[in-house]
């Protein structure tokens, strides 16, 4: 069984990302990432965190801005509006899930397409569907698929099957995955919650996705014998053996599924990483896009 460690291939990224940056330093341009963080959630402060230090590790202007959990739907869009006319920005990152009476789509949408790194504004969505090159496809997605090319694993012919249909994850991988190129070629089948003898369908996968987010829920019977598991899951559960009462599993049963499947990614340390160079990753590309190099 071979573990695809996505911290070591974001590390393939991040050398990329380097030289890419060294090219526009020389030609007077830095990129600049801004990441809004609502409220005060601890998971989403971390995100906010790692994304903000690594900007810096990279070289490039970070922004982070922190507003209160209470902000106003028009005051937050107002931050938006500013960070699309900031010419030293780039990127714009709002940081999900946001609380509850502010309207997530109304956000999205007021986010300049060209800045949004993301890839979720329906600009970008539609330039995915139709496999235009000048769109950002959702980070986590096409970190999933740059770890599939990395680690050798063909896709072209193969069926996939995805558990998990949100926009975020499942619909924009399934896009990618059936499109053309590289990582791609494949069958798709995009399976959720209500889907009918789940175990049967995903064992049909060549390569399964889980994006569930439900802990554990993909076990040794959704699990064909030399399958390629890819766990995008990231949950938090109770655990009195470890230091601080819990620990992080995916949504896979890791050590039921790993004896039946040839590759599999860990959790954490396996798509986690991918997301955070990939949007490293786009952010290098909408400056070199706005810059004309």
């Amino acid at each position: 069984m071979k573990l695809i460690e996505g911290k070591k291939i974001a590390e393939v990224i991040y050398k990329e990302c380097a030289v890419s940056f060294e090219e526009l330093k020389a030609a007077g341009h830095q990129p600049g990432l801004a990441v809004v963080l609502v409220g005060d959630d601890p998971a989403s402060k971390a995100y906010v965190g790692s994304k903000d230090r690594k900007c810096r590790e990279l070289g490039m202007h970070s922004v982070k801005i922190e507003k209160p959990a209470d902000i106003s739907q028009e005051d937050l869009l107002e931050v938006i509006k500013e960070l699309n006319a900031d010419e030293k920005i780039h990127g714009i990152l709002v940081q999900m899930p946001l609380p509850d009476h502010l309207n997530e789509d109304e956000v999205i949408l007021q986010i300049d397409p060209a800045k949004d790194v993301d890839g979720l504004h329906p600009t970008n969505l539609g330039k995915l569907a139709m496999e235009d090159p000048t769109g950002f496809a959702p980070c986590t997605p096409s970190g999933c698929q740059r770890m599939l090319i990395e680690s050798g694993i063909e896709t072209s012919g193969k069926n996939v099957v995805i558990v998990g249909r949100s926009l975020l994850v499942g619909k924009s991988l399934a896009l990618l995955m059936m499109g053309k190129g590289a990582g791609a070629n494949a069958t798709v089948t995009v399976a959720h919650s209500r889907t009918g003898d789940l175990p049967s369908l995903c064992r049909e996968a060549d390569i399964l996705v889980a994006a569930i987010g439900r802990p554990r829920f993909i076990g040794a019977e959704h699990v064909k014998e030399g399958a390629v598991v890819i766990d995008v899951g990231i949950n938090r559960i109770e655990d009195p053996t470890a230091k601080r009462g819990s620990r992080l599993v995916g949504d896979v049963d890791f050590e039921a599924v790993s004896e039946r499947c040839d590759a599999i990614t860990p959790v954490p340390g396996g798509v986690g990483p991918m997301t955070i160079a990939m949007l490293m990753a786009n952010t290098i590309r909408s400056c070199r896009m706005r810059a004309g190099i």
